[in-house]
């Protein structure tokens, strides 16, 4: 029997994850001395209150190696014989290497295949679930890792930022953060490239803003191919409907879905934060 892992980065409905019995690790949450498990010991909502009622931005930490091996163990005592454990990108985050270590930790009681999906958000979440759904089809190990490599050369993500104010004190963005200064002015595109957040446009309105990402998803994936497509959002439901909604009418989609933003991914991008996440089928 294969399990699927995941990380709390994995912006996947909640409906899905537990359909497909996709286990998620939280990512912890550190306000001062205070530590949260995220999705576990603190939610959305509460995130955002205490932000504003502290006036400061939380950091993040990957689950530890320990949790993981926890975690594993749960899973192999349940009859797993096989462990696949996909990751957020392993250059924005720790979180791949624990799970490496936690392999080691745990080699003589359960296989694991630890897996960096040089993405997040929502990309990470579809490539949990076509590898849970493959699972349960009973393809073999060999055969999801090779699909995930397949979906990581096709996955495109977008993202605009409503407020600069989270990602210009964020020290976890990459490439990203050299350029922000510059940028106070105008509203930034944001692409997830190589593992890596890069500017790739930058214009004056949150309008123009969105037609943009629509513009560069078409670019990467066509209107004719048939996609995977899911819209991101933080603290900006309305909007984000309208943009799947657009989407949906411009691109041959196949199956998508509207879901919150991680808050290990809020932390960096803000409220107000949308994000357009595609790949070919």
């Amino acid at each position: 029997m294969i399990k699927i892992v995941t990380d709390s980065t994995c912006d996947l409905p909640s409906g899905l994850l537990q359909r497909h019995d996709i286990l998620v690790v939280p990512v912890i949450i550190q306000f001062g001395m205070e530590t949260y498990e995220e999705g576990i010991t603190i939610d959305q909502a509460s995130f955002y209150r205490k932000v504003d009622e502290l006036g400061i931005i939380p950091t993040t930490s990957q689950p530890s190696a320990g949790r993981f091996a926890q975690v594993y163990r749960e899973i192999a005592a349940e009859g797993a014989e096989t462990i696949l454990s996909i990751h957020v990108t392993a250059k924005l985050s720790g979180t791949y290497q624990s799970a490496e270590l936690a392999r080691q930790m745990v080699a003589e009681e359960v296989t694991v295949h630890p897996f960096d999906s040089a993405c997040g958000s929502a990309g990470l979440g579809f490539m949990a679930l076509e590898g849970a759904r493959m699972a349960k089809a009973g393809e073999s190990a060999t055969s999801i890792l090779q699909r995930w490599e397949e979906i990581q050369a096709r996955m495109n993500i977008l993202f605009t930022m409503a407020n600069l104010r989270y990602a210009m004190m964020s020290g976890r963005v990459g490439r990203l953060q050299s350029t922000l200064a510059s940028l106070l002015n105008v509203k930034p595109i944001v692409a997830l490239e190589d593992g890596l957040l890069d500017v790739v446009g930058q214009v004056r309105t949150r309008k123009r803003a969105l037609e943009r990402i629509l513009a560069l998803m078409e670019e990467a994936v066509g209107t004719t191919e048939a996609v995977n497509l899911a819209v991101v959002h933080a603290e900006a439901l309305q909007e984000g409907q309208k943009l799947l909604e657009r989407a949906r009418q411009m691109f041959n989609c196949q199956e998508t879905f509207i879901e919150d933003l991680a808050i290990s991914l809020a932390v960096h991008f803000g409220p107000g934060t949308l994000g357009l996440i595609a790949y070919r089928v």
